[in-house]
């Protein structure tokens, strides 16, 4: 069985959590911890699965893979008679791709906890600071992600009526918005199709409040 290392604050784990949902795939799931024992993804065991010391991580048999797209787009490839992730038509997978990259490459990191630490260990960013940092470029972020759809028909999701690798990413980033007070109100399509994806159980129960490692 394939086994999966995340932490249930992740977005990157969260976004494959929704992958392994909607096309209804087990795992079985290791907890790495990014605060206690100083970061359990900077332990050599880890890190022998992961050098950057980052989660996801996954398994299967001797094949071991991180970054979330690539994990995705692996089980999208692996379990292809299983509810497609990506499109085969070229020219709407390009797109999906352009604005999942917008996210998982543009804004993510901008919030990821090793920057969010040297920001604090460098700068003596307090936590207000960290909140407007993180603020300002998922705010930025999502707003451009809102203009890239309004080019694109109305539908319930991001490209179409199924979710796609789009809005395995935009889900994520649309809860880190929430944690750090981000205004999504000039963002209807956004906001839109979040709703739509939280009224189906394959992310709901990929959200962080519903991990076995999840805390208050």
């Amino acid at each position: 069985m394939i086994r999966f290392y995340g932490y249930f604050r992740s977005s990157s784990a969260y976004r494959c959590r929704i992958a392994f949902n909607l096309k209804g795939i087990d795992y079985d799931f290791v907890s790495v911890h990014l605060r206690k024992d100083g970061g359990q993804q900077k332990t050599a065991d880890y890190r022998a699965k992961n050098p950057q010391a980052l989660v996801p991580a996954l398994e299967d048999g001797d094949l071991t893979l991180t970054q979330s797209l690539a994990i995705i787009e692996w089980l999208d490839e692996t379990f292809p008679e299983k509810a497609r992730l990506i499109p085969g038509d070229k020219d709407l997978r390009a797109k999906v791709r352009a604005f999942s990259q917008a996210i998982a490459c543009d804004i993510h990191p901008l919030q990821n906890l090793r920057v969010l630490d040297y920001l604090k260990a460098e700068f003596g960013a307090d936590q207000a600071g960290l909140d407007r940092w993180c603020g300002r470029w998922i705010g930025d972020g999502l707003a451009a992600c809102e203009a890239l759809l309004e080019k694109e028909p109305s539908s319930t999701f991001c490209f179409g009526e199924n979710p796609t690798l789009a809005d395995i990413c935009l889900i994520p980033q649309v809860f880190s918005a929430h944690r750090f007070g981000v205004d999504l109100s000039a963002m209807p399509r956004l906001t839109r199709i979040a709703a739509a994806a939280d009224a189906l159980p394959a992310f709901a129960n990929a959200h962080p409040r519903n991990q076995p490692d999840a805390e208050g």
